[in-house]
């Protein structure tokens, strides 16, 4: 097979300028202008303010002053203790969930599969205000056994975290088990080897890279959490909710700008930790994997199957319980059904969950060609610059979304640059959302590029067609569900994420889930609830329709890859 490569090398010096290779340049410059742009400077730009007094003077007075702070190292400490206690907790039942779902025999799989997926369908507070409704002073738990549990702090934090971030730890440990083959059992089994001694000695050295690459991401989405912090966090300050007072509270931008690059640094080290881990992950990887069909043992099984239901009815029971209380009249003193709390008032009713669909379809739609141009000028102009544009492509997935949003505001709001223009408008909202998720919808388009075969390319310019041809008719095509997957997902995390988007809001242009947030706050705890119930169901038919895009395609693909 002729390679994309050799084709490119043998073309000389003098296709270097042809349209093609102009074509291709204008592919790759494009979406790394906007990397410069909308990634690097501002980033930059928190480093200039945290280094910078309120005078303008570059100086280190304000490390020093946040340092000196106890209420920084406050909420350091609680932040460090919060992510280490979670992702303990989410990472075991996240193995026990993996593990029974791929390694184990039993019914109803797919009721912990449909459970699992439920938090990532609504923003991160979703689950503080359900656990607020079961579990806090006038939840169902304490009005029905005469309780006196108190769950904003500490302990509600951390279950509330840990119900966000189980389902990322159950899929990348879910990926590294698929990856075991079914033929070393077997092996096993003809030496004798017990089912204790398989797990013991084949199931977990071959899952530690999954196992480690789930910790750390568990560890990096709760320490930049925001949403159930601020929901249900009570006086248990962390650095997210300490950057949300400096800049909201005190209007202090330049404080705020160092506890986001303090915020940075864990994440950063905890995102390198995780890509190493991935790569010896990737290194394992058999290509000829036989999938392993488990048989049922009833005493692995049963026990198995009782903690993976018992794990995902806490998931049901929090997001359940909310979605009751927004169609109960009065909660917890009324519990007919009632409609009322749909009628939002308040916060500019629904205006916001409208705006918010269209901002995500614009992400979507602008981030999906950004990262197909992006793609498509990589695989055409390899070499130093394309390896820099991809460490480079895959940085954004180390920026909490607190510091992404921070960093937006202190670019895009100083009239001494022209990008000021694009300050309170959904453009730069999209634009935040589409960068705060680049990684992910990089890395998957990428994924598309990598199993595209050289020879159809080769084949469509034998016949004469150009560039532009061939990245319309032959290449969009064969990695279209690559792209269609990309599209939903930055639209739907676009429609739930808070963090990134909260700084960047105004009285005329709110989004939903900071619509959410301000209902709570507003002791409007079940109207919040509403609007929650009506987002989930946004994204919901959001998933559903990609699964039916991707079904349809399949039986539409226009090429047969089988060989």
């Amino acid at each position: 097979m002729i390679t994309l490569s050799g084709l490119n090398a043998g073309r000389g010096v003098a296709g270097l300028m042809d349209g093609d290779r102009a074509l291709a340049w204008i592919c790759l410059g494009l979406p790394s202008l906007g990397l410069l742009l909308f990634f690097v400077y501002p980033m930059l730009i928190v480093f200039v303010k945290s280094i910078t007094n309120l005078d303008g003077v570059y100086t280190l007075d304000n490390y020093v002053e946040v340092l000196n702070s106890t209420g920084f190292w406050r909420a350091a400490r609680h932040s460090m203790v919060m992510g280490l206690s979670t992702t303990v907790i989410s990472v075991i039942l996240g193995f026990i969930i993996a593990h029974g779902l791929h390694r184990c025999a039993f019914r109803g799989k797919w009721l912990i599969r449909g459970a699992i997926v439920l938090p990532l369908l609504a923003p991160s507070l979703v689950q503080g205000l359900g656990l607020i409704f079961l579990l806090g002073r006038n939840g169902l738990v304490n009005r029905f056994f005469g309780l006196e549990l108190d769950i904003y702090g500490f302990w509600g934090l951390m279950i509330a975290n840990t119900l966000y971030a189980l389902p990322q730890a159950v899929m990348i440990i879910g990926a590294s088990l698929v990856l075991l083959d079914a033929r070393t059992y077997e092996a096993a089994e003809v030496t004798g080897a017990t089912p204790w001694q398989q797990f013991r000695d084949l199931t977990l050295p071959a899952s530690r890279f999954g196992v480690l690459n789930a910790a750390f991401v568990v560890f990096i989405i709760t320490i930049t959490d925001f949403g159930n912090a601020a929901v249900i966090g009570g006086d248990y300050s962390v650095l997210a909710t300490e950057i949300y007072a400096q800049v909201i509270g005190q209007r202090n931008f330049n404080m705020g700008a160092v506890v986001g690059i303090m915020l940075l640094l864990p994440t950063v080290a905890a995102y390198f930790i995780e890509r190493q881990a991935m790569k010896r992950q990737q290194g394992t990887k058999a290509g000829d994997t036989l999938p392993f069909v488990p048989r049922f043992r009833p005493l692995r099984d049963i026990p198995m199957a009782g903690l993976c239901f018992a794990a995902c009815t806490a998931i049901v029971a929090v997001i359940g319980v909310m979605i009751f209380a927004s169609f109960v009249h009065l909660w917890p003193y009324n519990y007919s059904l009632s409609l009322r709390h749909y009628d939002i008032t308040l916060a500019g009713g629904y205006s916001s969950l409208w705006i918010t669909i269209v901002i995500s379809v614009m992400s979507a739609t602008g981030g999906t060609l950004a990262v197909f141009l992006l793609g498509l000028g990589m695989r055409r102009i390899a070499g130093r610059v394309a390896r820099t544009l991809q460490v480079l492509a895959a940085m954004p997935a180390a920026v909490p979304g607190m510091v992404l949003g921070l960093a937006y505001i202190l670019t895009f709001n100083s009239t001494a640059t022209p990008l000021y223009l694009l300050y309170g408008t959904a453009a730069l909202i999209a634009i935040v959302n589409f960068y705060h998720y680049h990684t992910q919808a990089f890395l998957t388009t990428m994924t598309g590029f990598r199993q595209l075969p050289g020879a159809y390319e080769e084949a469509a310019s034998s016949l004469g067609a150009g560039m532009g041809r061939i990245a319309i008719n032959v290449v969009a095509p064969f990695i279209a569900p690559m792209l269609i997957s990309v599209f939903f997902f930055i639209f739907m995390r676009s429609m739930v994420t808070l963090s990134a988007v909260v700084f960047l809001t105004t009285p005329e242009l709110n989004v939903a889930a900071v619509t959410i947030m301000r209902l709570d706050d507003a002791g409007l705890t079940s109207q919040a609830a509403a609007f929650s119930t009506c987002l989930m169901a946004v994204v919901m038919a959001a998933l559903l329709g990609m699964k039916g895009m991707l079904a349809y395609y399949r039986r539409k693909k226009p090429f047969n890859t089988a060989g």
